[in-house]
C-alpha cells in the first residue's frame, strides 16, 4: 500500500494541475503533495529499517532500506523546491514572462518528474529502473527549457542529445547483463530475469567476460546522468538555464536517483567479477570528474554555473566513496547524497531569488549581499560552508568518513588526489563567493528584505543539513541498513 501511495500521491497533484488553471492554491497543492511523498517515505524507512523490504504490484515494486531512503531524499528536495516555486511561478507571470497555463504546464511536469524518480528508486526491475530514469529526461527536457530564451532551449537540447546517448548506452550494459542472466542454469526468466534479488543471488555465475563490458557501459551510461565526466558537458548549461527549483531537483536528486542505479549495478557486478574492476571504473571517472570540476571553477564568472560545476566534483567525491565499496565508505555515501541535496538546493533556490531580484547571474555584478540583502546573502553563505565540507554541516562528517573508508582499502593514494583537488576548488569557491558576500561597495540605503516563503524553508534546509552533520542519530540505523543492502 505504502508504494502505491508515494507513487499516487504526485500524479495526483500532476492530474489536479494539469486540470487547474495555475493559481497559487495550485502551488501549494503541489507543496502537500511531496509533504506527503516525505512523510510517506520516513514511514518506509522505518518498516524496512525493521522489518522486510515492502512489496507491490506482485513483486514489481519493492522498497528496501536503500529505496526507503532514497525516497525520504527526494521528498526533502521536492518539498523545498515546490515551495520555492510558488513564488518563483508568481513572479515569472507578474512579469509578463509566463502565462496562467504555462505555469500550470510546469507544475504538471515537476510533479511527473517527481514521480519518475519514485518509480525508479522503487522499481524491483532493472529494466524497469532504467525506463524510469529515461522518463526523467523526457520530463526535465521540457523543464530546462521552460523559459523559452535561447539559452535555455539550447541547453535543453544539449541536455537531451547528451543524456539519450548516456542512456542508450546504460539499455546495452542492461541488456547483456540480461544477456549473462539467461545463461544461468536456473535462474529466473521472462520479466524475473532483470529482478534485482534474483540477479543478486545468480550473480557468482554470471559469465564475467560480459560482465566486464556491460558495466563499462552502464558507468558511462548512468555516469553521464549522474554528470561524471567525460560525459558531463551538459550538467553545467542546463543547471543554469533551468529555473531554480527544476535545478535544485536536477543537482539536488536527479542525479543521485541515476547514480543509485549504479549502486545496484555494482553489487551485482561484484559478484560476478570481485571488487576491483568496477572500484578502478568508479575511481577513473571519480577523480577525472573532480579534476574537470577544479579547472572550470577557477575561471567561473556565472554563480548558477558555478553551483553546477560543484555538483561534479560532488558526484566525483561519490563515485570515490563508493569504489571503497565497504559498510563505512556506502553509508558515507549515502549520507553525502542527503547532504548534498540539502546544501545543494538551498543553494540553488537561493540563487533562483538573487537571480529574481538582482536581475543578472554573473558574479561580478552582484557584489556585497551580505551588506544589501543580509538574509538572503546569509543564506547563500552559509549554503556555500556547508557545500564545501566544513563543520558543523553533514558533509564534513560525510567526507571524513568517505576518506577513511578509502585509506581502510588502499585508496589512499586516490584520496590523496582527491583532497588536492578539493583544495583547489574550496580556494575558487571562496574567491567567488567572497566577491558575491562582501566584495565591492553595495549600494547605500535600508538593506532589501527577503519574503518568508524564501527563507523560512531554505533556513530549514541548512538546519537539517547541520543536525545531520551534529548527529548521525536520527539516520544512523538507516544509513548503515541501507548501506548492508549494497554490501555483500
Amino acid at each position: 500500500m505504502l508504494c502505491y501511495a508515494v507513487l499516487a500521491v504526485p500524479l495526483a497533484a500532476a492530474a489536479f494541475a494539469g486540470m487547474v488553471p495555475w493559481r497559487r492554491s495550485v502551488g501549494w497543492v503541489t507543496v502537500l503533495a511531496n509533504g506527503a511523498v516525505l512523510g510517506i517515505g520516513t514511514v518506509l524507512a522505518i518498516e524496512t529499517n525493521h522489518h522486510r523490504p515492502v512489496e507491490a504490484l506482485n513483486g514489481a515494486l519493492r522498497a528496501d532500506a536503500l529505496s526507503a531512503f532514497m525516497v525520504v531524499v527526494i521528498g526533502t528536495i521536492a518539498l523545498l523546491a515546490a515551495i520555492q516555486a510558488v513564488r518563483y511561478l508568481d513572479v515569472e507571470i507578474a512579469r509578463g514572462r509566463s502565462s496562467a497555463r504555462h505555469a500550470s504546464l510546469y507544475c504538471v511536469l515537476v510533479q511527473l518528474f517527481v514521480t519518475c524518480m519514485l518509480a525508479a528508486v522503487l522499481s524491483a526491475s532493472l529494466g524497469a529502473l532504467w525506463v524510469a530514469i529515461e522518463a526523467t529526461t523526457i520530463a526535465t527536457t521540457f523543464l530546462v527549457g521552460h523559459r523559452r530564451t535561447d539559452g535555455a532551449l539550447e541547453a535543453s537540447w544539449k541536455y537531451v542529445l547528451i543524456c539519450s546517448v548516456g542512456i542508450a548506452l546504460a539499455f546495452l550494459g542492461t541488456v547483456f547483463v540480461y544477456f549473462a542472466a539467461l545463461h544461468v542454469p536456473g535462474h529466473a526468466t521472462g520479466a524475473s530475469v532483470l529482478d534485482w534479488t534474483s540477479l543478486m543471488a545468480a550473480s557468482h555465475h554470471l559469465d564475467p567476460s560480459v560482465m566486464r563490458l556491460a558495466m563499462a557501459l552502464l558507468v558511462l551510461g548512468y555516469g553521464t546522468k549522474v554528470g561524471l565526466a567525460p560525459m558531463h558537458s551538459w550538467l553545467p548549461d542546463a543547471h543554469s538555464q533551468a529555473p531554480a527549483p527544476v535545478s535544485a531537483l536536477m543537482s539536488g536528486v536527479l542525479l543521485t536517483v541515476a547514480f543509485y542505479a549504479l549502486l545496484r549495478f555494482k553489487v551485482i557486478a561484484d559478484g560476478a567479477l570481485g571488487p576491483d574492476y568496477v572500484r578502478t571504473l568508479l575511481v577513473i571517472v571519480g577523480l577525472a570528474s573532480l579534476l574537470v570540476a577544479a579547472s572550470l571553477l577557477l575561471t567561473q564568472r556565472d554563480y548558477k554555473r558555478m553551483l553546477a560545476y560543484h555538483s561534479i566534483e560532488h558526484m566525483g567525491l561519490i563515485a570515490l566513496g563508493a569504489a571503497a565499496g565497504t559498510t563505512l565508505a556506502i553509508a558515507a555515501v549515502l549520507l553525502h547524497i542527503l547532504g548534498h541535496g540539502l546544501a545543494k538546493a538551498v543553494l540553488f533556490l537561493a540563487s533562483g531569488e538573487i537571480l529574481l531580484v538582482e536581475g543578472t547571474s554573473e558574479i561580478e555584478k552582484v557584489p556585497a549581499l551580505l551588506s544589501r540583502r543580509p538574509v538572503l546573502g546569509g543564506i547563500f553563505g552559509f549554503g556555500l560552508v556547508a557545500l564545501l565540507g566544513l563543520p558543523p554541516f553533514s558533509l564534513f562528517v560525510s567526507e571524513l568518513n568517505m576518506i577513511r573508508a578509502e585509506l581502510d582499502v588502499g585508496l589512499g593514494w586516490a584520496a590523496g588526489i582527491s583532497l588536492a583537488l578539493m583544495a583547489v576548488i574550496f580556494a575558487a569557491v571562496m574567491g567567488h563567493g567572497r566577491h558575491l558576500l562582501l566584495g565591492g561597495a553595495g549600494a547605500s540605503g535600508k538593506p532589501a528584505a527577503t519574503p518568508g516563503i524564501v527563507a523560512i524553508p531554505l533556513v530549514g534546509g541548512l538546519i537539517a543539513c547541520a543536525v545531520f552533520g551534529l548527529s548521525a542519530w536520527p539516520l544512523q540505523s538507516l544509513l548503515y541498513a541501507a548501506a548492508h543492502v549494497v554490501v555483500k
